[in-house]
């Protein structure tokens, strides 16, 4: 296991900063009369869908209150994530499962249809999306590709992949843990991995404190493991990248057993941690 101190010195030479990154990618190269087609779930759904990059399919959309109760019970009675449509770093996102005998779960555990409702409330009131309105997307559960199965046997992991202007620079998996919750955020416990762009080959794993190569929970062996279908998201990017008029974006990619690469979102301001999991910077890379 590497210390990260050991490290920082070198990176912090091409590393790039919140303002940095602001001043010379945000800003120039995304137009903020566009930031809505990416900041609203929904929209960026149907975006994508209508230029045929595939997307989980979408089961329901709720915008009142009032609708809750109705619109929850048409909802098909199978695995689904309920996340809000403008919410970030994956706060809001419930993951649960249904079986005729056990009825809802989350995690294995059972959840009541009111617990359902009042968290599908909060999402409209907009309790994850910093108090503005909100509405609920409602869209199929992402079954694991069995080599991302083999890396992480919680939530939905995912692949982070920044490209500007049409060219892929970097990458990174994010797996969820039991200190995540499930969430492959890196600020709620989960753990990053590099990834070669040229080969989808996984690097090191990191905790935002060290380096190691196998899961924190498993033990499972992760640096060396090759990445399924990886070219088909390369392209999928590429794809993604050439549908919205923004220029530098973050896009979020899960490994579908059936389906393969699958878009969950894309961001137009994304996080700068990425850098440390490559133990790289932006800056030597793109600016």
């Amino acid at each position: 296991m590497m210390k990260w101190f050991k490290k920082r010195k070198e990176i912090d030479q091409v590393a790039l900063g919140i303002n940095e990154r602001n001043l010379k990618l945000v800003y120039p190269l995304n137009p903020r009369k566009y930031f809505h087609l990416a900041d609203d779930k929904v929209l960026t759904k149907a975006i994508l869908e209508e230029q045929k990059v595939s997307v989980a399919e979408q089961f329901m959309v709720i915008e009142s209150v009032g609708d809750i109760t109705e619109k929850w019970a048409a909802t098909p009675r199978k695995s689904c994530v309920i996340k809000p449509s403008k919410g970030s770093g994956g706060g809001g996102i419930l993951i649960v499962d249904y079986d005729e005998e056990n009825g809802w779960t989350k995690g294995g555990k059972p959840i009541s249809e009111d617990t359902i409702e009042r968290h599908i409330a909060n999402i409209i009131f907009g309790v994850f999306s910093f108090g503005a309105d909100d509405k609920v997307l409602i869209e199929e559960k992402i079954i694991h590709h069995k080599t991302v199965t083999n890396l992480c046997h919680l939530g939905i992991a995912d692949v982070r992949v920044i490209v500007k202007e049409g060219e892929i620079v970097m990458a990174m998996l994010r797996l969820p843990t039991k200190s995540s919750d499930g969430k492959a955020n890196l600020h709620q416990g989960a753990v990053g991995v590099g990834v070669d762009i040229e080969t989808g080959i996984l690097k090191k794993v990191f905790d935002l404190q060290s380096y190691a190569e196998i899961h924190p929970d498993s033990g499972q062996q992760i640096t060396g493991v090759q990445l399924p279908d990886w070219p088909k998201v390369l392209d999928t990017c590429l794809k993604v990248d050439a549908a919205f008029p923004l220029n530098y974006l973050g896009i979020d990619i899960a490994f579908d057993q059936h389906k393969g690469p699958m878009v969950l979102e894309i961001n137009v301001r994304p996080g700068l941690e990425i850098q440390n999991v490559n133990q790289d910077g932006l800056r030597r890379t793109i600016i």
